[in-house]
């Protein structure tokens, strides 16, 4: 059975931190990605990682803020969060798909995690 757990989540002041966690169980997988989703909003691409080799890929909203990172040994991919901001605000989701390649697309990932919530208070 494959499995997606996202951990991290909370409520944080803004300019502060979080860090998320993806742990991974049930196969083995090409890329991992994050997304989130703001209240009234579509789901949107936050950052994505390929998992072999760690090549990153950052949506324009989160770039210099956040850091996406794995590890191996533990099959976890992680989303560093700094300098939160208040439109930071959203569920986030750890999606993971079977293939090589960095992508903004929500289609070609296979598996989501249930979400963890991120309120980031002004």
């Amino acid at each position: 059975q494959v499995l997606l757990e996202e951990s991290g989540g909370g409520l944080v002041q803004a300019g502060g931190s979080l860090k998320l966690s993806c742990a991974a169980s049930g196969r083995t997988f090409g890329t991992f990605g994050w997304f989130r989703q703001a209240p009234g909003k579509e789901r949107e691409f936050v950052a994505a990682v390929i998992w072999d080799f760690g090549i990153p890929l950052y949506s324009d909203s989160v770039k210099g803020r956040f850091t996406i990172s794995r590890d191996n040994a533990k099959n976890t991919v992680y989303l560093q969060m700094d300098s939160l901001k208040p439109e930071d605000t959203a569920v986030y989701y750890c999606a993971a798909k079977l293939s090589y390649g960095l992508t903004r697309g929500q289609g070609p990932y296979n598996y989501w995690g249930q979400g963890t919530q991120v309120t980031v208070s002004s």
